[in-house]
Formats: C-alpha cells, sequence, structure tokens
C-alpha cells in the first residue's frame, strides 16, 4: 500500500494570521480507483479567496464550510493514474476539485480535460475559476457597453485582472484599483488598462474624480475598503455593481457598513453578487464566453506559484497582505 500527503482542516478560522494550527497534515493510504471512478495525482492545486469562506463555521454561506477532519476543499489539475471509468484513460490531464491532497479519487462529475499542450498555469489562472467569474460577473451581469467607464478593485488579482482585460476588449475604458505601485505598472503598462489608483495612497476621491472624467458605469467590486464608497459615489445613473468579494472585511470583526441607500433610488443603480457554485453547470457555455478573447490574445496572465503542498496553509495569508502577484497557486 503507498501512502501520499493530505491537508485537513482542523478548526474554523475566526481572525487573524492562517496558520498550521487550523490544519492537520497527515499521511493517509492512496486509494484505489473502484468502478466509475479515477485515481488523480493532483500537480497543481488553486488557492482562492473563497476558501477563507469555505474554512468559516458559517452554515449560511452560499457553500456550506468544510467539514472539521476533511480535506481542504480546492480546484486543482493532475494526471488520471489509474481509471476505471469508461470516459477516462490513464495519463490523461484533468482539472476539477480535487482538494490539499497529492492523490485524488473522482467519480469523474465536474472534471473536465485539458488539450493537449496547453499549460497548466495558464488552465487555472484563466480557463479555470478566475475566468469564469469574471466573464460571468463582467459580461452577464455587469451588462457592459462600448464607450462606458468600468472601474475593477482587487484589479491585479486573478478575477479582476481578467475582468479589466475583457473590459478594454469590450471598448470600454477600465480603471483599476490595486495595493502597490507595482501592480499598478502592471495594469496599466501591461495588461492596457486606461489608469490605476493604489488605494494605499492618499485623496482616492480626486484620483478617481481624474480617472472617470465621464463618472462610472460599471463598478466590479472585489475587495471592499475605504475605497468602496468613493467609487459608489461616483456612479452614473443607471450602473451596475456587481459584487464579487470582499476581500477587506473577512478579517474584520464588524464589517465596513454600506454606501448610503438613497443614492441607488437617486442613480437608479443596480446591485448584484453572485457566487459562482450557482453559475458552474453553465461552465461549457462560459468558456465559450471567454476562449475568443484568449485566442485572439486580449487576455494576458501572469501566474504566482509556490512550492510543495504545505506551502499552501501560509500562503493563503498573502490574499490579506496583498502580495500575491496574479493567480495564486500550489505546485506540488
Amino acid at each position: 500500500m503507498t501512502k501520499h500527503t493530505e491537508i485537513q482542516l482542523k478548526h474554523y478560522y475566526e481572525q487573524g494570521t492562517i496558520g498550521p494550527d487550523l490544519f492537520d497534515v497527515v499521511q493517509t493510504t492512496t486509494p484505489e480507483p473502484q468502478e466509475g471512478e479515477v485515481l488523480i495525482k493532483q500537480t497543481y492545486m488553486s488557492l482562492d479567496p473563497a476558501m477563507l469562506g469555505w474554512m468559516m463555521d458559517d452554515h449560511d454561506s452560499y457553500i456550506p464550510p468544510v467539514t472539521l477532519g476533511e480535506v481542504m476543499r480546492s480546484n486543482g489539475i493532475g494526471e488520471v493514474i489509474a481509471s476505471k471509468h469508461p470516459d477516462f484513460a490513464q495519463g490523461e490531464r484533468v482539472m476539477g476539485m480535487m482538494g490539499w491532497c497529492e492523490y485524488a479519487i473522482s467519480n469523474g462529475q465536474g472534471l473536465t480535460k485539458l488539450q493537449p499542450g496547453l499549460n497548466e498555469e495558464m488552465a487555472l489562472s484563466v480557463l479555470s475559476l478566475p475566468g469564469l467569474t469574471a466573464v460571468q460577473g463582467l459580461l452577464n451581469i455587469g451588462q457592459p457597453k462600448s464607450g462606458e467607464t468600468l472601474v475593477v478593485t482587487g484589479a491585479a488579482g486573478s478575477v479582476g485582472s481578467i475582468v479589466g482585460q475583457l473590459g478594454k476588449a469590450c471598448g470600454l475604458r477600465v480603471i483599476g484599483v490595486v495595493g502597490s505601485e507595482e501592480k499598478a505598472d502592471w495594469i496599466v503598462n501591461d495588461l492596457g488598462f486606461d489608469g490605476a489608483i493604489n488605494y494605499k495612497t492618499d485623496n482616492l476621491a480626486a484620483q478617481l474624480e481624474a480617472l472617470t472624467p465621464d463618472k462610472i458605469d460599471v463598478f466590479f467590486e472585489n475587495t471592499g475598503g475605504p475605497i468602496q464608497e468613493v467609487i459608489f459615489n461616483r456612479m452614473n445613473t443607471h450602473g451596475r455593481i456587481v459584487v464579487c468579494g470582499m476581500i477587506a472585511d473577512y478579517q474584520a470583526e464588524q464589517p465596513r457598513p454600506g454606501p448610503n441607500w438613497i443614492t441607488v433610488i437617486k442613480q437608479r443603480l443596480s446591485i448584484q453578487g453572485f457566487a459562482m457554485p450557482d453559475h458552474l453547470q453553465d461552465a461549457p457555455a462560459l468558456i465559450q464566453q471567454l476562449m475568443p478573447y484568449v485566442q485572439s490574445g486580449k487576455i494576458q496572465y501572469r501566474a504566482h506559484v509556490l512550492e510543495g503542498l504545505v506551502s499552501a496553509v501560509d500562503g493563503l495569508n498573502l490574499f490579506f497582505s496583498g502580495e500575491n502577484k496574479g493567480k495564486l497557486m500550489v505546485k506540488l
């Protein structure tokens, strides 16, 4: 019998730094696939801000938390090592929910095959959850129109960077909010954003006013924080606000109060929150929407790759510090 390493959730996350005390790193017997199953050797594992919610004792959320004592939930890419499933063959590369583990058993549900030659980093950065989220949030909910102005927070992150590039491809003026001058330089000079704001600098309202002479039609919200109200107060009539994430509030004892709803009435704003588990059945259609932009070279990405399964534990803190550069993932 062979053994492999997996990481189980031991305690629910409440506040502060994420560390080894929340997890058990265990050696366990590598299972053999039964009829209708495949055994996958995971090679790349995605780290996503949504994991913070999955680690909390919140049973009213859009998806149940990970059960204590179970393998931490995550999406990944791997190679089929053994198969007793008619749709998957040994040696094929697949992507899907695998968890924090070196080997995973799957019944095939939710697994997609990677095209030969497709880079794993590109697949996780663009064709996995970040790209699907960007398409659903911006194109299907935000309904952008050429000539409009889009502001996206977390603009150098895995989702925000794709949102901004999709916006440019659709003919929008795109302004990104980031947490460093390096990230501001990247989204403007490499990704083609029209402007950037470092939220850690002063005079946020004046900076935003200068960059949005025609105000804002679409606001794609990934982070929360003080700049949220500044953006909200500059929305155009019939503007759309797409609420995807709120990383700034995940560690707060009390979330920030929301903007005044009188503005919602005056400006006839549409505000919609969304979570991708509601739309995963639409993944093939979302990828079809995304692929023309990818194939025409309009979507660039960068991956922030950590080495080794256990690096995931401390790696999640990069979402809070803002030190991750691009799509965060682990190479096993």
